[in-house]
């Protein structure tokens, strides 16, 4: 009885359900809401797909409609895909909202510039129109689309892309040797290199003042054997603009892509290579800055860099194998791993720069700046198999700052029985031994000015805001006028040093303008 008594309310729920009419909705009159009324996309290099954006149409209203017709305005033509409640496309027919709720339209673009005009960049724009044939309502979509000078690898037949071989064991990795007509980088056009863009052995790769390089992912630059990388950045005549410096960075032009690390690869200088000059830069957002392995075997600096800054890189800023480099008015900041990893020996020499390291994308306990001169070399299943060590023959921190979130942004490994010249003077340091742990290692004895000369432990450097990559100090700074004399020339920016009380690090202090609430 109670079975025949459930069966009979199901069936009376169902007849009633089916003769109700307020699931049946009109259509929407003019009275739809948007989230926005322009979309816009950004910026986008031509061919190359946008983020997808997305924005909600509202039902404000106590009834269900139907939205008898969305499309966008160039029609299939456009440039522009939808995809509207979950459904792909670029027109769209009675798209119900219920009352009280919204709906989610996604909007996409990939536009070739070339098909538009013959300028450099353009805007791009189209309309959503929904009901255009009757209460006509539109939200405008607006892009602005570069062009570029593409860089690829070749395919064959096959589909297989051009490798380029690395290493001594048949290695390779995707890539291309730039044509002869191709080592000059301009600022005319940015330039988006996809693979890894070769410098062929014996040549070299120039590049103007004022050039856009932008890498896709797994992309870099690697300069080969007796090959030479000379970046010709110049100081802006606006010091707080700096357009005439040369920057590094990924092929994704969005806000939201601005400072996230592991976009690209990195700039290698392999073994071999010569000569390099690298002049007001900036190499943010990638795995790695640079990554030298070993010098020419000349007296000369293997790489030379001035007045650059490298920042947002999920791994190192710069990581050198007994390489020989030269830097001054260099800032380094948020890496993954260290800042700046003078690794298996080499020689260095830094003078008013700033290594620091405020990485908060995931954990890290490694140093701003680490030195040492072993590479261990481990098995495919990370055993170690030998322990390598070279000299360092030296490595001189004259006037720089080493600092960062960490307690301890100086970390030092020797190998015993081999030459380890190490050299910190008129630096400020944060090394902060609460447990003591370093109080009996001779490598970080501060009293020592063999080792340690002038150093400030553990002060403020007062930077104005190192979590947005901005290593400028303040007046109040310790830094402050502790910089070695005599000195001469500018900081990174160009403003001219003080000849008798030098700041250290690679900028002169300023008095910060306190902003408005």
């Amino acid at each position: 009885m109670r079975y025949l008594s459930s069966l009979l309310l199901l069936v009376l729920i169902v007849l009633w359900s089916s003769c109700r009419k307020d699931f049946e909705s009109g259509p929407s009159t003019g009275n739809l809401q948007f989230s926005t009324d322009t979309l816009f996309l950004d910026t986008v290099f031509t061919n190359i797909g946008s983020s997808t954006y997305s924005f909600k149409v509202y039902n404000r209203t106590n009834d269900d409609f139907t939205i008898p017709s969305i499309a966008l305005e160039r029609g299939e033509s456009s440039n522009y895909r939808l995809n509207v409640d979950g459904i792909p496309g670029k027109s769209f027919q009675d798209i119900q909202v219920l009352a009280k709720d919204s709906i989610f339209v996604f909007v996409e673009t990939t536009t070739d510039i070339t098909q538009q005009t013959g300028d450099l960049e353009f805007l791009y724009t189209d309309r959503i129109l929904f009901d255009p044939t009757g209460s006509q309502q539109d939200v405008d979509l607006v892009t602005l689309v570069k062009d570029a000078v593409f860089l690829f690898p070749s395919r064959d037949d096959d589909g297989m892309v051009e490798q380029l071989p690395i290493g001594n064991e048949g290695d390779s990795i995707e890539g291309f040797f730039l044509e002869d007509d191709e080592l000059n980088f301009t600022n005319e056009k940015p330039y988006v290199i996809y693979g890894f863009a070769a410098i062929p052995p014996d040549r070299t790769l120039t590049i103007d003042a004022g050039a856009r390089i932008h890498f896709h992912d797994q992309s870099g630059i690697i300069a080969a054997n007796n090959s030479t990388l000379i970046v010709n950045g110049e100081v802006s005549s606006d010091p707080e603009l700096l357009e005439n410096e040369v920057i590094f960075e990924s092929d994704r032009l969005e806000p939201g892509f601005s400072e996230i690390p592991g976009q690209w690869a990195f700039i290698w200088l392999t073994a071999g290579s010569t000569g390099h000059v690298i002049n007001h830069a900036t190499i943010k957002n990638g795995a790695a800055g640079i990554i030298m392995d070993s010098n020419d075997g000349g007296p000369d600096p293997t790489l030379t860099i001035t007045n650059s800054q490298i920042y947002n890189h999920s791994a190192f800023g710069i990581l050198g194998r007994t390489a020989n480099i030269r830097g001054e008015n260099l800032v380094i900041n948020n890496a993954g791993i260290h800042a700046m990893y003078a690794s298996f020996g080499g020689t260095y020499n830094f003078n008013h720069c700033t290594f620091a390291n405020y990485w908060n994308v995931s954990f890290r306990d490694t140093p701003a700046l680490a030195i040492d001169n072993i590479f261990v070399v481990r098995d495919e299943d990370g055993n170690i198999t030998e322990i390598l060590a070279e000299n360092l023959v030296e490595a001189n921190f004259t006037n720089c700052i080493v600092y960062g979130n960490e307690n301890l942004e100086l970390g030092i490994t020797r190998a015993e029985g081999t030459t380890f010249n190490y050299n910190f003077g008129n630096s400020l340091i944060r090394f902060n031994d609460f447990n003591g742990q370093f109080s009996d290692n001779a490598l970080y004895d501060f009293t020592d000015n063999s080792l340690f000369n002038n150093v400030i432990l553990n002060e403020d450097p007062s930077f104005k805001a190192p979590f947005e990559n901005e290593l400028n100090i303040g007046d109040d700074s310790a830094a402050n006028g502790q910089a070695s004399t005599p000195t001469m020339g500018t900081d990174i920016l160009g403003t001219p040093r003080d000849m008798t009380a030098p700041d250290i690090g690679a900028y002169e202090s300023i008095i910060f303008e306190m902003e408005e609430n």
